[in-house]
């Protein structure tokens, strides 16, 4: 599967979307789409639709958006050094698509790698696990477990 950031993709995008993954905003804490989401399943990059992150690494972390413990695919996640609203930290966007997704602390649960990637919503669709394989993401089912 090829994934990029293509004119279509963008157009198709919403106002929100469009702010938080071209302009890096970020979406209100407590009103993204995700944030309360407990289905199993995989979340892709809105604009490329490269695989980010599984349902099994989402946690509660309370602080108002989804939160996950690592990347499912590591090399379709970049980090970078963010300076910006005078603060050092490491923004996380997607490899291909360019898309702004959020940043990562270090203060994620212990047990599980100590990371914590706070996502903003607007930057992801979600796709249930019974619709994985449809939607050409079946090589990562084995890294989503069932409910």
């Amino acid at each position: 599967m090829r994934y990029a950031k293509t004119k279509d993709a963008i157009d198709r995008l919403t106002p929100e979307q469009y702010r938080v993954t071209q302009e890096n905003g970020t979406e209100r804490p407590f009103t993204g789409e995700y944030n309360d989401n407990k289905q199993p399943g995989l979340y892709v990059d809105i604009v490329s639709g490269e695989p980010l992150f599984a349902s099994s690494d989402k946690f509660e972390s309370g602080c108002g958006w989804p939160s996950f413990t690592k990347p499912v695919e590591p090399a379709n996640v970049a980090e970078l050094r963010d300076t910006s609203h005078g603060m050092i930290r490491i923004e996380v966007r997607s490899a291909h698509g360019d898309s702004h997704l959020g940043h990562v602390f270090p203060d994620g649960p212990r047990d599980r790698g100590g990371m914590r990637y706070c996502i903003n919503s607007a930057s992801l669709r979600f796709i249930p696990r019974d619709r994985m394989a449809e939607e050409g993401y079946g090589d990562y089912l084995d890294q989503v477990k069932e409910n």
